[in-house]
């Protein structure tokens, strides 16, 4: 690159591809604001957001496109295809936006739960009724599902995680800096509980604030549960109920068979015992104040708008910093894609992805398959028999892309237009008894768990499946019809990523079939862990911009940060298989000035444009494994040589990092 470019930076003018480039930021000092200068000068969070960025941009169009299809399905049009499917979205969301009846009923709706609550006079009863709630979808004392056998994926087994917090995490009952967020909590459960009947609410809330946090000092904090081998913990029956013999009457309101309860596996095994104290310890009283907290929280979005705003104004204003709450039509969207999401999806699929998204998408994929076998395959660091079973692995990934080869069947929901409550409560007890069916049936191997109109993608270790949603596949991640360095640069960076958590740290733990299995000889996982150590210290040393004081943590976003550094220089890599493939060479591959590296790394940043509030900032660094957005942009290119070289950074330019401190791993 010639000395006048790196003045000027590679493209002095705009493209229409990266609409946003501030000519006035160098790519070699920030990435991110170079290519997003001119959109981050303006932008602003709507009010009732706490983030707003290119994913949040794709999630709102297909948010709109779903408001179309559920308003021509409420308003009964006959141009959506099948008829009981249409019936059934449209009278659920029709339920729903009836905001007049929710006025009028106020709490009417859940008065038999509550009137089931009150009647409770014993630690069993109470957690026999929690448990038999968690079917309706409200929060337990302890978490549970159907997932499958870490040990054996080839069959369903009955897990229990540690739960039971109102606040996302345990480190907010006991962390200093949290404090002001904990004494808030109260005085917003005092509110609450005043809405849900409760007398004295000032004292049952501190009550609950007290007994949640016993329970908080129990919990693993996110760092420990990530650790795949030490959450894998295989129980029989008998050997739970040992462990905390109140289990029983949770096994009995999850409406569990003998059979289906046989085997169980725990998350974190040493909460039971702790459990089980608190049940017994603990005044009763406060475990009724504490399960009729979870109700409300559960209910408050369907019912009456006091419980609706009471409800936002601390998990939505407190903990994230919106303003404003969204939308009735919004949270309609939101509630009928969470519980008919495939009956949705049918749809959408039909109306807004192309046939010609998937023939792309396979040449892609195909492509970073390719990338990752040649990498693997020459690997300095890796010995011969653990990249055997590393590429084996790679041959078996079977990718998902657009929409599931067979649909979900909604046909047990009974849908009421004049009752929201009830629409819920059976589309969760039908999709309980459908996770049930999977312990004795077995795992569906085409199941999602995501629905096609979701803006994100996933990697499952136990099914070594990664899913590419339709809603996804659109720019500025995806486009069929633009430039292979501006797709590969987006969504071939997130096929990467999700590819490259087969083989992080603790997806690597899991072998070919799913199985959580130790394929790595010991000198091979020392070399990994010592360049994912690296890794830690990169990260652990950042900060978000609008947080400067609350640090990355480094240990619980390795994950993700390892998708991120594998994915970019994996998907990189398959770009210049694919020029190959095409007969065409890197310096024929410019467009308006643009060389196709430079237009893949603009595109990386263009797919991570955000603005975030300070309020989400810090919850978010609390408890998501994903490092900020601003950082994902700028820190894992620097671990590129390519990118140092599409760019021509040198000592003193504040994207460098100098060649001997950059980590590679895949």
């Amino acid at each position: 690159m010639t000395d006048t470019a790196r003045e000027t930076a590679p493209a002095t003018t705009a493209t229409p591809t990266f609409p946003y480039l501030d000519a006035s930021e160098r790519p070699q000092d920030d990435l991110q604001k170079h290519v997003n200068g001119e959109w981050l000068k303006t932008a602003e969070i709507p009010a009732d957001l706490d983030a707003y960025g290119s994913f949040i941009e794709l999630r709102d169009k297909s948010e709109a496109d779903v408001r179309a299809i559920l308003e021509d399905a409420a308003a009964g049009s006959q141009d959506l295809g099948d008829a009981t499917v249409a019936a059934r979205i449209g009278g659920f969301y029709a339920a729903f936006m009836d905001a007049e009846r929710a006025e009028e009923l106020t709490l009417a709706p859940i008065e038999p739960m509550l009137a089931e609550l009150d009647a409770v006079s014993t630690p069993a009863e109470l957690v026999r009724l929690s448990a038999s709630w968690q079917r309706y979808g409200v929060d337990g004392i302890l978490a549970a599902g159907a997932g499958r056998d870490a040990g054996n994926p080839e069959r369903v087994l009955w897990h229990i995680v540690q739960d039971g917090l109102g606040l996302p995490d345990e480190s907010y009952y006991r962390e200093e800096k949290l404090a002001e967020t904990l004494g808030q909590y109260q005085e917003h459960l005092g509110r609450f509980l005043a809405l849900g009947g409760v007398e004295d609410a000032e004292q049952a809330a501190a009550d609950v604030v007290a007994l949640e946090t016993v329970i908080a000092s129990h919990h693993w904090d996110r760092v420990a549960t990530r650790d795949a081998q030490r959450r894998y913990n295989l129980r029989t029956r008998e050997q739970v109920v040992a462990e905390m013999p109140l289990i029983a009457e949770a096994i009995d309101g999850w409406a569990l068979t003998d059979d289906q309860a046989a085997e169980i596996v725990l998350t974190q095994p040493d909460v039971l015992p702790a459990m089980q104290a608190a049940l017994t310890e603990q005044p009763l009283q406060h475990w009724k104040h504490w399960l009729r907290a979870q109700l409300l929280r559960w209910a408050a979005p369907l019912l009456h708008s006091a419980l609706v705003e009471e409800h936002f104004s601390f998990y939505s204003q407190v903990l994230s910093g919106a303003q404003q709450i969204k939308d009735r039509w919004k949270r309609g969207v939101a509630l009928t894609n969470s519980c008919l999401g495939e009956d949705v999806a049918r749809i959408y699929v039909q109306r807004h992805y192309p046939p010609q998204a998937k023939a792309t998408m396979d040449e892609l994929i195909e492509a970073l398959i390719e990338a990752y076998r040649r990498s693997i395959s020459t690997l300095e660091w890796m010995g011969e028999e653990t990249r055997a079973k590393a590429l084996e692995k790679l041959e078996a990934f079977r990718p998902m892309v657009g929409y599931p080869a067979r649909w979900l069947d909604y046909s047990d929901v009974e849908v009421d237009r004049g009752d929201v409550v009830a629409n819920v409560i059976s589309a969760a007890v039908a999709e309980w008894n459908r996770d049930l069916r999977e312990i004795d049936e077995g795992p569906d191997p085409e199941k999602w768990h995501m629905t096609p109109q979701t803006v994100n993608a996933y990697y499952h270790p136990l099914e070594n499946v990664i899913c590419f949603p339709a809603a996804i596949l659109q720019p500025p991640f995806f486009s069929a019809e633009r430039d292979m360095a501006t797709n590969f640069g987006a969504i071939g960076a997130v096929i990467g990523h999700e590819i490259g958590h087969g083989f992080d740290d603790q997806g690597s733990r899991y072998g070919a079939d799913g199985s959580l299995t130790d394929w790595w000889t010991e000198a091979d996982r020392t070399a990994f862990e010592e360049r994912t150590a690296a890794l830690v210290e990169q990260y652990s040393a950042l900060a978000p911009s609008v947080a400067p004081e609350h640090h990355v943590n480094g240990e619980l976003t390795l994950g993700e940060n390892i998708g991120d550094l594998g994915g970019l220089g994996i998907a990189h890599q398959a770009y210049r298989i694919w020029l190959d493939q095409q007969g065409i060479t890197e310096s024929d591959d410019v467009v308006e000035g643009l060389t196709g590296d430079q237009r893949y790394f603009y595109s990386w940043a263009q797919a991570w444009r955000q603005i975030v509030r300070p309020e989400r900032a810090i919850t978010l660094i609390s408890i998501d494994p994903h490092s900020p957005a601003e950082i994902r942009a700028n820190q894992v290119v620097k671990n590129l040589d390519a990118f140092h070289t599409a760019f021509g950074t040198t000592e003193g330019d504040g994207m460098h990092l100098p060649a001997e401190q950059r980590v590679t791993i895949w």
